[in-house]
């Protein structure tokens, strides 16, 4: 049966979009862990549609990440459904999502991004373009707003009305970037502005936090986003508290060592020698937060073979220094 958000069930638990993390590798991975749904890294419209082969290459997915989401950024309605139109018959996802929420200045100064909330009008007739050109579902990823909570009252439901068949709104708006705290109340109230489901983000980085955002906003569902890094088994611990009430997955050492490791398998597979060197800023994440790994921390940014990780855990483990 072909993907369809209205069938999809709920509450929806997603990995986020985020660039250059939510690549094959690890949208693999949260899968593995639990993952019901997964939206990949954002790719260039006018990338795709010039033909730019690292960027069609980035688009290329692993059957077993499906049900997945391809994220395109753009702003030219035309070149973003020809785009579309490339990844669909290239690749097939099982829908598209259009990216109207990245506060970065890279994006948001060439009108992509959250500064298509300052161009509704643009911004449905990019809906509706994709709409005409693609038969997978389409979804939108935006925030409250440019600079007022408020703007995505009238914003989310011109994308209804465009063709849109799911919203996903970031709790804070672009002028917020990501200080202070996402603001599930506001999320309720565009909820409740329109018909289609509507994913809520933002601070959500736990089982209990996922539980209080659906809470507090009557959304559909959510979409993790930096609470999955390094964390893939988050949306398995999520999926658990929000059907019984508790967390029966627990992580410890070797498990998280052991899922570094996988997540190394991935990135060999997918980026051959370089593999490694690009798993740094994943492996940064994984032990985060966890006591006693400062030293490990340090060793893992500049690990760049499988050799060199197995060797830094296994200094770890037996307290031997990397200068010894």
């Amino acid at each position: 049966m072909p993907f369809s958000w209205k069938t999809e069930p709920r509450p929806i638990v997603a990995l986020s979009p985020m660039a250059d993390m939510t690549d094959s590798p690890f949208c693999l991975l949260a899968k593995r862990y639990g993952a019901r749904l997964v939206f990949r890294e954002m790719v260039s419209a006018d990338a795709v549609v010039r033909g730019n082969a690292k960027t069609l290459t980035m688009a290329a997915f692993d059957q077993a990440e499906r049900p997945v989401i391809q994220q395109i950024f753009g702003s030219e309605p035309s070149v973003v459904a020809e785009a579309a139109r490339v990844i669909e018959a290239q690749y097939h996802p099982d829908g598209f999502d259009l990216n109207m929420g990245c506060p970065v200045y890279k994006l948001t100064a060439n009108f992509h991004g959250a500064a298509l909330m300052r161009e509704p009008a643009r911004a449905a007739a990019i809906v509706r373009a994709l709409r005409a050109a693609v038969a997978a579902p389409l979804s939108v990823k935006t925030r409250l707003g440019w600079s007022q909570p408020t703007d995505c009252l009238t914003f989310a439901p011109l994308l209804e009305e465009a063709g849109a068949d799911l919203i996903t709104v970031h709790g804070r708006t672009k002028a917020q970037g990501y200080s202070g705290s996402a603001d599930w109340e506001m999320i309720g109230r565009v909820k409740k502005a329109v018909s289609i489901p509507l994913l809520a983000n933002g601070d959500i980085r736990s089982p209990e936090s996922a539980s209080r955002a659906l809470q507090v906003s009557g959304a559909d569902g959510v979409m993790v986003a930096r609470g999955a890094l390094g964390n893939p088994w988050v949306f398995r611990q999520i999926e658990e508290y929000l059907s019984g009430g508790r967390v029966l997955t627990e992580i410890d050492y070797n498990e998280r060592k052991q899922a570094t490791l996988e997540h190394l398998a991935l990135m060999e597979s997918r980026y051959g020698e370089r593999g490694a060197t690009l798993l740094r800023k994943h492996l940064v994440w994984y032990w985060k937060g966890v006591p006693g790994a400062a030293v490990l921390r340090a060793e893992l940014v500049r690990i760049g073979s499988r050799a060199a990780l197995e060797a830094a855990y296994l200094r770890f483990e037996t307290g031997a220094s990397s200068e010894s």
